[in-house]
Formats: C-alpha cells, sequence, structure tokens
C-alpha cells in the first residue's frame, strides 16, 4: 500500500516559512564555519546538495504535522530537529535553547546551583570529567570517570549534554538521584546528591617540607590568574623555591587563563598553545609576553583523568617546553574550542570550530596529555578506611576532653621546673598551632599517594640537578636525562 503526502495549501505558507527560518539557520552555521561557497555542490553518496535535502526535510514536517497521530506543535519539530542536526557532529557541539543559554550565563559568573560535576560524552556514554572539590557530587564520592547511565530514573543513552545538564540543576536544597556505572563495581550505583549553591574557590595553598611549595587550581575562570599570582607571592614569602602544581580533577575553562597561568613559568616568546579549524580566522597562536613576574623554580605538575581541556593546555605547555616535569595518569583529551553563537530568539548555538595543539604539535583532543612519570592512585583498604575513620573519631573525642584537662591533671605527670628563656603560654600555643599544620599535612601525603610522589620528586631535586644533566629550555628544565655527565 502505497501512501502519499498531500500538503494542504493551507499549512503551505506555515510550511514555507518553517522551512525558510531553518534555511537561514543553516546558512548562518555554514557561513560562521566555513566560507560558503556561491554555486552548491553534490557531496558523493549525500543524496544532493542541501537544498534538495531541505525539500525531503519540508515533506517529513507536513507529514508529521497533517498524519501524527496526536498534533504537535511546529516549534517542538523545529527544535527536535535542530537537536537532532547538531547531535550528528561531535559531542559538546550543542543547541541551547533561550532558557538554557541563560543558565549557561549565570554558570560563567562563578556561582550557581547544581550538583558540582563535570560531564561530558565519551564514546556516546555521559562521563563525568571530575567532580568540584567541595561540592555535594564530590562529597557523595563521584569520581572521574564514571559513567551516569540515569538520572532520575531515566535513560541517558539518547541524552544530549545540554538535557542532562538541565535534568541534574534544580532548586537549593532538592535533591538529583542519579545511577552510575564505574570500572571495578560489580552492578550500577544509586546515587543521591542534594543540590546546592556552587561557588568553585580556584585557588588552594600549601608548604610541604619546608620548601615545597603546593597550589591546586581547581577551575579556570576570570580570576584564577590573579588569584594564582596571590598564592605564589604568599608561598615565596614563605621561603619556598619548588613548586607542585596540582590541576587534577580540573575540568577546565577559560583559555586565556589557561594561557595566563602557563604564562606564570614560562620565558617570553614561548609558544604556549595554538589552534586550527577549517576558516582562516580560527588558526590562533598563543604565547608568552613580557609583563608579569615569572616563576623560575624547579616544579611538578599533578594530573589525572579528571584533567581536562585548559588544564591540558598548561600540562602540555610546560611539558613540551621541558620546564615542568608531568607527573599522575594521562589527561581526560577534550581538546576542542566551542564558539558559542548567540541566535536571533534568544538561543545560542555551541559549536566546535577548532583543535588544540600542544607547542610541539601533539593534538590533545582524544589523545590527552601523558605523563612523564606514571603513578596510579592507590584505592586505600575498605577495613583500613574503617579503622582510621574510628581512630579519627577517638582522637577527635580525645581532643575535645583536653580542652577541660591540663598536664597537671593527669596520673603521674612530670613536676614543672622552671627554666632560663621558657616562653610561656604563647610560644606553646604557638608550638601547638605548628605541630597541628605538620600532623595535617602529612596526613595529605599519607592518603594522596600522587601528591606524595611529587613532593619525594621535588626534596631530592638539588641531588638530581647535581648528578643529571638538564635537557630542555628554559633555563633550569626538567627533563633529566639519567647518567649523562654535565
Amino acid at each position: 500500500m502505497h501512501f502519499k503526502a498531500k500538503i494542504q495549501p493551507d499549512s503551505w505558507n506555515r510550511l514555507v516559512s518553517i522551512s525558510s527560518a531553518l534555511a537561514c539557520l543553516l546558512l548562518t552555521v555554514f557561513m560562521y564555519s566555513a566560507q560558503v561557497s556561491a554555486k552548491e555542490t553534490d557531496v558523493p553518496g549525500a543524496g544532493g546538495n542541501t537544498y534538495e535535502r531541505l525539500k525531503v526535510f519540508s515533506e517529513i514536517l507536513s507529514l508529521i504535522e497533517s498524519s501524527y497521530v496526536e498534533p504537535v506543535e511546529s516549534k517542538t519539530l523545529v527544535e527536535g530537529a535542530i537537536r537532532g542536526m547538531v547531535k550528528a557532529l561531535d559531542p559538546h557541539t550543542s543547541y541551547l535553547p533561550p532558557e538554557a543559554f541563560r543558565e549557561m550565563k549565570v554558570e560563567t559568573s562563578g556561582k550557581f546551583g547544581g550538583l558540582g560535576i563535570e560531564i561530558s560524552m565519551r564514546n556516546g556514554v555521559l562521563t563525568v570529567i571530575s567532580p568540584i572539590d567541595g561540592t555535594p557530587a564530590f562529597n557523595a564520592g563521584i569520581q572521574a570517570g564514571d559513567k551516569i547511565i540515569k538520572i532520575e530514573g531515566n535513560s541517558t543513552l539518547d541524552m544530549t549534554l545540554t538535557d542532562a545538564v538541565a535534568q541534574m540543576r534544580g532548586e537549593i536544597g532538592t535533591a538529583a538521584n542519579i545511577t552510575i556505572f564505574r570500572e571495578g563495581l560489580e552492578k550500577p550505583l544509586d546515587v543521591r546528591i542534594v543540590r546546592a549553591i556552587i561557588k568553585v574557590q580556584n585557588i588552594k595553598k600549601k608548604v610541604y617540607n619546608g620548601n615545597i611549595g603546593y597550589i591546586k587550581i581547581r577551575s579556570f575562570s576570570k580570576a584564577t590568574s590573579a588569584d594564582l599570582d596571590k598564592a605564589l607571592a604568599a608561598l615565596e614569602a614563605k621561603g619556598t623555591h619548588k613548586l607542585i602544581l596540582d590541576v587534577r580533577n580540573n575540568p577546565g575553562g577559560l583559555l586565556n587563563q589557561a594561557v595566563e597561568v602557563s604564562d606564570r613559568f614560562l620565558d617570553k616568546e614561548n609558544l604556549i598553545v595554538y589552534t586550527k579549524g577549517r576558516s582562516e580566522d580560527q588558526n590562533m597562536r598563543f604565547t608568552t609576553h613580557d609583563t608579569g613576574k615569572r616563576v623560575s623554580y624547579p616544579m611538578i605538575v599533578l594530573v589525572n583523568g579528571g584533567s581536562a581541556s585548559a588544564s591540558e593546555i598548561v600540562a602540555g605547555a610546560l611539558q613540551d617546553l621541558g620546564r615542568a616535569v608531568v607527573v599522575g595518569t594521562p589527561t581526560f583529551g577534550k581538546g576542542s574550542v566551542q564558539t558559542i553563537i548567540p541566535l536571533s530568539d534568544g538561543s545560542a548555538l555551541r559549536l566546535t570550530t577548532a583543535r588544540y595543539y600542544t607547542p610541539s604539535g601533539r593534538v590533545i583532543q582524544g589523545n590527552g596529555v601523558v605523563p612523564d612519570i606514571i603513578v596510579e592512585r592507590e584505592k586505600g583498604n575498605t577495613a583500613d578506611a574503617k579503622k582510621d575513620e574510628n581512630l579519627e573519631k577517638e582522637t577527635a573525642e580525645k581532643e575535645r576532653m583536653r580542652r577541660f584537662l591540663r598536664e597537671k591533671d593527669l596520673k603521674k605527670h612530670l613536676k614543672g621546673k622552671s627554666s632560663i628563656g621558657d616562653g610561656g603560654e604563647e610560644e606553646n600555643q604557638e608550638s601547638l598551632r605548628k605541630d597541628k599544620e605538620r600532623a595535617d599535612l602529612e596526613k595529605d601525603l599519607e592518603k594522596d599517594n600522587q601528591l606524595r610522589h611529587a613532593v619525594s620528586l621535588l626534596s631530592g631535586w638539588d641531588v638530581m640537578v647535581d648528578t643529571l644533566k638538564p635537557q630542555g629550555k628554559n633555563g633550569g628544565s626538567a627533563h633529566l636525562t639519567l647518567g649523562q655527565a654535565h
């Protein structure tokens, strides 16, 4: 039985209007991403030129409007067609309806409501790039590499990134229920996460072994480079002359901030990153400049599978130019450039327009940055973790009791004796504070073997420099070759 579509005259004007609008949208995208030839060309196997395919689209649109089992609004059909079109490209190209576009602008302001989780599509599966430290997702135990297979019981198999983000956001204090699959688990894990205001604290700093500075960058937002300058100045004031830059579980952010951060550690006139697209205006080169104070002492960059985009730009540049040793596990491999193009109705198109390349020409997209020294993150034993948890509770209880006790209250305490140079109560309090700081730092190293490895490497750096021959650029390279004389 043959069924032939008959387009009614009264719907023809609507159809032409919709088709024309869609054609205009298509042409806008095409003109942005490449120079459009005045002459349409047929692509082998593509079934004709663009306008011939739009004719087929018009026929299908008319059939749905006239014969689908239930009435469907034209807006719904056209938006569905747009979503399907961008889904045929890559995971990071997406259509943002007006509401989603407004939410995205709120998100980039640095304060927004949600779970605190950065996601992407990997091999068609919704995948966690990284949870943001200190957020509900991080506290719930979400890890980089987790596959989100359900949101509120709905499969994510055919869900777009935009839809997934929209479903995981909601009113502050409400819960989001997600189901994740994690390597090593026998079955999927249901996780309930309470939404909260997500305000990212970009920079965290510490000092290890007296002279090793540690800076963790959680994301690359507008203030990252300025916050980094303050952190570096504070560490130098404490006498540090070695540095660990931690970009593990850093999902990326603004390109200009990745360039600014890299610039703090490189000599002038060095290439940091470059991009290549289809048109000339998408090919850009970003280099170091003369302004600002630079750090030249030895450094290590910590990375893992949650380091993506801007994090990979920084790690790749410092590695290529022999400025730092990269330690950890291979990074995520998100090395494509997305351009947000506002559209006439308040919506927007997030369009992938180029790829990132490291100074030596390595493609980040799909490959990531492979560390110089691979150090897998150790997973703690469950029984040991439980024992540690009980010990911590016991210690906390004892600490609480000590507030009401003094040495003289303890059995068989030694009698005090006056002595020359006794600093009194203030000096004792300062000594206790320093002891607590040291204990906290030692605890960091005990539970983080990658950080421990980095601290160990930098602690023996001076010995290595005396024994090994520098190979890189930037005066005082991190790349050293064993067994060669100076």
